[in-house]
């Protein structure tokens, strides 16, 4: 897939994360985050963030993160939902059976 728009999935609320993926002229992808648990989980965010786009075979993206305390299938399903409206995909396999 490829990254077209800039796209925003997730709230400032408690135990979710906000994610804005945009489109990266260096081909790379750029993770920026911030987060009040940052010292402690910071690592393990950037992990789920990199390995969900992997997932999408997303070479290529700006991801910006402001977590505020959001277990890891939510910051997946974030970055799912950023990523597919970024591409302007409208179809998505989310596992079930076709």
């Amino acid at each position: 897939m490829e990254i077209r728009n800039t796209a925003m999935a997730g709230t400032l609320e408690s135990s979710d994360i906000t994610i804005v993926i945009e489109p990266n002229p260096e081909k790379e992808i750029s993770i920026k985050l911030k987060s009040s648990v940052e010292k402690q989980f910071g690592e393990q965010i950037k992990k789920v963030i990199m390995d969900t786009l992997n997932e999408l075979k997303i070479e290529s993206a700006i991801v910006s993160a402001n977590d505020k305390g959001a277990l890891d299938c939510v910051i997946k399903a974030r970055v799912q939902t950023a990523v597919l409206r970024a591409a302007e995909e409208k179809h998505f396999n989310w596992g079930g059976e076709n």
